[in-house]
């Protein structure tokens, strides 16, 4: 194990959906997890805004680590452990899962032979250390090695690459112990209706109208609207002891997610925060989260979602780059049993970070 900064770490750099980070064996890093997030704070140079003396992209979507062991459950080929090193703050936080980071774990599985490759493709079944559930991923690997080229497009990245579907069962609950931690549909917070839901990614769905906004606006302007993010802390703050995620002060949970009617023939426009920062696209547990607060009777989602039927719906998630089409499948009564995304990957370094 390399667990200093100067005889340095070996790690794989690699982007995710639409999230980019650090790939580790878990076996690489310290087993204490105040020396390994210390040493993640190094590597990726926070606590600073532009994260200069680090890998960190200044921005935490580029602030990513991702911690990989072969795994010792039944019918599991890994363990991962996401954790979200904060870009100004000295923290690192294990409070939530990302599906973006994950299109990545079967690759990396792969290429560091935790996983054996099958020819054409090959399904990578993963558990999900931070909220206890598992994915399946299936890997393009063409001759029994590893393919990123090929014709997928995923809005918020550029060009195309090999598609990797994820496929995620059981999920409702992940972190607050059910889909509805209140079992309400619409609660009154600080005098705002709002949806608290999980279904993979806390979140606390919000009319746009409520704010004086369109729903529309661009990260940036809603960013440098102070009063806007003041209020909505405010909201995240009274929503954590609800959502049964205590003090979330100091946690990347819940993630506070505007919606507005769809512009672009989707079912539903969002702008999410996570949770300070405006999102330029949405995360896929969190859009999983969305269409499923689409499919409640009531709330602010249920009131703009374009309507849907059948026990496989496919709901389009607009966001300020695109949309996010999640596949979600529902049993007898309506509720989402299971959820599909399609997301791409791409190794973009491997070697030893310092």
């Amino acid at each position: 194990m390399s667990d200093t900064p100067d005889t340095g770490t070996r790690v794989m750099w690699m982007r995710g959906g639409t999230s980019k980070g650090g790939f580790f064996l878990a076996e690489d890093l310290p087993a204490d997890p105040a020396a390994r997030d210390a040493l993640l704070l190094r590597i990726m140079g926070s606590p600073d805004s532009r994260q200069i003396d680090g890998m960190g992209g200044a921005n935490p979507l580029t602030s990513k680590v991702a911690v990989v062991k072969k795994s010792e459950r039944p019918g599991v080929d890994v363990d991962y452990l996401f954790l979200q090193v904060f870009v100004d703050k000295a923290l690192v936080s294990d409070a939530q899962n990302c599906g973006n980071m994950l299109a990545a774990v079967g690759p990396f599985a792969i290429e560091r032979g935790l996983k054996r490759s099958q020819s054409v493709s090959t399904k990578t079944r993963i558990y999900m250390e931070n909220t206890g559930q598992v994915a399946e991923a299936t890997v393009s690997t063409p001759g029994g090695v590893v393919s990123y080229s090929g014709d997928t497009h995923i809005d918020g990245v550029p060009g195309t690459a090999a598609p990797i579907p994820l496929v995620f069962e059981d999920i409702a609950g992940s972190s607050c112990g059910a889909l509805l931690p209140t079992g309400n549909a619409v609660d009154r917070l600080c005098g705002v209706g709002v949806t608290l839901i999980d279904n993979g990614m806390p979140c606390v769905i919000l009319d746009a109208a409520d704010f004086g906004l369109s729903g529309y606006e661009g990260p940036l302007e809603l960013e440098e609207n102070a009063a806007l993010r003041a209020r909505l802390e405010e909201i995240r703050l009274a929503a954590g002891p609800l959502m049964n995620l205590g003090d979330v002060a100091k946690s990347s949970v819940p993630k506070m997610t505007l919606v507005s009617p769809p512009q672009r023939n989707g079912i539903i426009s969002t702008r999410s925060f996570i949770p300070h920062r405006c999102h330029d696209a949405i995360g896929v547990l969190a859009a999983v989260t969305v269409a499923s607060a689409c499919l409640l009777p009531e709330g602010p989602a249920a009131r703009h979602a374009a309507a849907t039927s059948g026990s496989e719906r496919l709901i389009s998630v607009e966001h300020p780059t695109g949309e996010f089409t999640v596949i979600a499948h529902l049993d007898e009564a309506g509720h989402p049993v299971r959820a599909g995304v399609m997301r791409t990957a791409r190794k973009l370094m491997d070697g030893v970070v310092f």
